[in-house]
This record gives C-alpha cells, structure tokens and sequence, in this order.
C-alpha cells in the first residue's frame, strides 16, 4: 500500500537558500530542456558524468527533505541523452514550478 505524503519541503529556508544549486533549482538550470507532465516535469540532460554526479547527489538530498516526489532516472545507450522524471501526487508539480521559479 503506498503512503500519501504531504507535499512540503523539510528544510528551513536558509539551508534552501544555500543548497539551491545542489538541489531541483539547480537541476533545472542545468537542464538541455524541461517538460512539464501531468504530474511532474521531465528534465534532458547531456550524458557527462559530471552531470550524472549533481543529478545523483540532488536525488539524494531532494528525497530527504521533498519525501513526496518520486525520481526516475533513464541513461539511454551510446552516450545518449540522461532524463530525470519527476513525479507525485496531486500538486507536486505546482510545488515544482513554485520552487524552482518555474
């Protein structure tokens, strides 16, 4: 059975503040291009591993503290683009674009 878990942002907003270009804001920046789904956005980015790094290191820091949002992350074959999807429940999205000044 799957938990429904409220949409909110367990940091305070200084500690946002200052790990923004850790976290979905700077995944956002990062992005080759953005799409918004019915419940989430769909990020493309080039295939570099220093890429693969900050988007490892934000999925690790965002499920901590956006506990709501679910992560898929798809590396296509012979260095081919990396996406990220991001999804959850009713409302994640607008809580996306909120935060990310979307």
């Amino acid at each position: 059975m799957t938990q429904t878990l409220p949409i909110v942002c367990t940091l305070t907003p200084d500690t946002l503040a200052t790990r923004k270009a850790q976290l979905l804001p700077g995944l956002f920046t990062r992005a080759q291009d953005t799409e918004p789904t019915s419940d989430g956005y769909r990020l493309t980015f080039d295939a570099s591993a220093a890429t693969l790094r900050a988007i490892a290191t934000a999925i690790d820091a965002e499920r901590h503290c956006c506990r709501f949002l679910r992560f898929e992350l798809t590396v296509e074959p012979d260095a081919g683009p990396v996406v990220l999807t991001l999804s959850g429940p009713p409302g994640a999205r607008e809580f996306v674009a909120a935060l990310c000044d979307l």
